[in-house]
């Protein structure tokens, strides 16, 4: 008897030891996950004492249980009840009956803005042209050429980022098994970088070692690595590949705490682990480094939103007065090189009409809105798609863009194997006005006439003014961007801006020299790059 009071308090400290080690929970009771955990524990030992202690000798020699022998056992069933009792009461009250207005200020009031003044007027050369499934299928592609590591290791999830104001998916790579984790205990060997703007820019990185990973096991393991580096008590989530300027990969891990009970997660920093040396370094959201692109995840973001929109006027607007609500899909967008989330907005029962759009900062979570009437993504995908039905290609979500001042959806338009085969605009304001092409210069030229021709064609007002301009080129290059040639150059009358041109919208640019006189139309904008709508060099008068 005297072993067993040793034994069995021994035996249960090392089960809760493994399970804590093999799970790697989180251990603080103010989190639904941490008072699941204890609870678990709490009932499970309760039930397992009194079992013990009133049952287990007397059940081996009769077969009746006494209501005697339940009633003396009465304190470990409240004790085993006890956190599910307090599980259910925090629950009830983290809801929306007792905390309306914290759920539609979690998302602070956006700041309203006019399109054409904040959106950058749309840049060729940094176009995401490459979406995460197609990133996944070029690293996939780029892999399968070195035959023995792709034996060896499997590709992750792809990560969409700037490093060094270059538009980039990360794909880690990771191990495909644990005999290969075995193997490989120094890590995997680096990963792949596949362009957001090029296609057929895929390169394999391999200067740094991935040991730290989902992929990996005992303390090697990313998720066991973090609680076991002080993350036992904090709420983690979103853990996400990212690297910094000098191509050094990390992980960073979203930190969050409820502001309402078990309700409404709210992230509040992040840690960032050195994926191949394993040190970690905790952070605030106003203290994360710049390479961080992101710390806010998504679900969390569109949560926010819509707890805004549904509850604009409290919890008993049976109207629907001023409701809205996320349209279908989001993406990752970058606007003056900060990282946003990007949604359309609908009113609660619209069908394929938006109100306008939301970009959230993916670090602060400032929201900025965007009020522009117009069609949905899906309708706009629908109307490209019908553009090529003879085709049957199908496409990417769509993103944002400012052409010519107006508000343009941009998409890819990919076959059945995913690769991309055109590209398309659709005007917001009016999706009937569609503009596909080989190249994104030669969809930009069929939109434009598309837009241009249309009578009585929506279109907002934007503040901005088409320029015309007669200038001598000072400076001229050019650069493949994907499947275009793209001109920079500057004119020595206005050397403060850079302007940039696709070599289809004239034969002219590529005879183009410095010295030459020519003639320029462009979207009256602040920003020091702008995109021509027209050029033409003076220098030849050809028919």
């Amino acid at each position: 008897m005297k072993k067993s009071k040793i034994l069995i308090p021994l035996f249960l400290i090392l089960l809760l030891g493994a399970f804590i080690f093999v799970d790697a929970p989180n251990l603080n009771p103010l989190y639904r996950e941490g008072l699941s955990f204890w609870g678990f524990l709490i009932t499970a030992v309760s039930l397992f004492l009194w079992f013990w202690k009133s049952g287990v000798r007397r059940f081996t020699r009769q077969t009746n249980i006494e209501f005697s022998d339940l009633k003396k056992g009465r304190v470990f069933f409240i004790v085993a009840a006890a956190p599910w009792a307090i599980f259910i009461l925090v629950s009830l009250f983290s809801s929306v009956l007792f905390h309306v207005n914290q759920y539609k200020n979690q998302m602070p009031e956006p700041e309203n803005r006019v399109f054409s003044s904040d959106v950058q007027a749309i840049d060729i050369s940094q176009l995401p042209v490459v979406d995460k499934s197609l990133a996944s299928l070029l690293a996939d592609k780029k892999l399968g050429e070195k035959p023995s590591l792709g034996s060896q290791v499997t590709l992750g999830e792809p990560t969409i980022q700037k490093v060094n104001d270059k538009l980039v998916w990360a794909v880690p790579l990771l191990h495909s098994g644990f005999f290969k984790w075995v193997s490989n205990s120094g890590g995997t060997p680096g990963y792949i970088l596949v362009s957001a703007t090029n296609p057929k820019d895929v390169t394999y990185v391999d200067s740094y070692a991935i040991k730290y990973q989902p992929n990996a096991y005992l303390l090697d393991n990313l998720q066991r690595h973090v609680r076991f580096s002080g993350g036992f008590f904090t709420g983690l989530t979103d853990y996400s590949f990212e690297i910094n300027d000098e191509g050094k990969p990390y992980w960073v891990v979203t930190t969050y705490k409820y502001l309402a009970g078990y309700s409404l997660p709210e992230a509040d920093g992040a840690i960032i682990i050195d994926a191949a040396t394993g040190k970690s370094e905790k952070y605030g959201i106003g203290d994360i480094p710049g390479w961080v692109d992101r710390v806010q995840p998504v679900d969390f973001v569109m949560t926010q939103i819509n707890n805004r929109g549904n509850y604009i006027h409290g919890l008993f607007n049976f109207s629907n007065k001023d409701k809205f609500q996320t349209s279908e899909g989001n993406a990752i967008v970058y606007n003056n090189g900060r990282c946003y989330l990007y949604t359309g907005l609908t009113s609660v029962g619209a069908d394929e009409s938006t109100t306008g759009f939301i970009m959230v900062d993916m670090v602060t979570k400032t929201p900025y809105r965007y009020q522009i009437s117009g069609a949905t993504e899906y309708a706009a995908q629908k109307s490209a798609e019908g553009k090529v039905q003879n085709m049957h290609y199908r496409a990417s979500f769509p993103l944002i863009t400012n052409v010519d001042g107006r508000p343009a959806y941009f998409m890819t338009l990919k076959d059945d194997g995913g690769l991309i085969k055109q590209y398309a605009f659709v005007s917001v304001t009016d999706y009937t006005s569609v503009g596909t092409g080989e190249t994104i210069g030669s969809a930009i030229s069929n939109y434009q006439s598309v837009v241009k021709n249309v009578s009585g064609s929506s279109s907002i007002d934007t503040g901005d003014q088409e320029q015309n301009l007669q200038g001598t080129i000072d400076r001229i290059s050019s650069q493949i961007v994907g499947e275009n040639t793209v001109y920079s150059m500057i004119l020595k009358e206005q050397p403060e801006k850079i302007f940039t041109a696709v070599a289809d919208i004239s034969q002219e640019l590529p005879l183009t020299r410095e010295g030459d006189r020519v003639k320029i139309t462009y979207i009256k904008a602040d920003r020091g790059v702008i995109s021509l709508s027209t050029f033409d060099n003076l220098e030849y008068t050809q028919k």
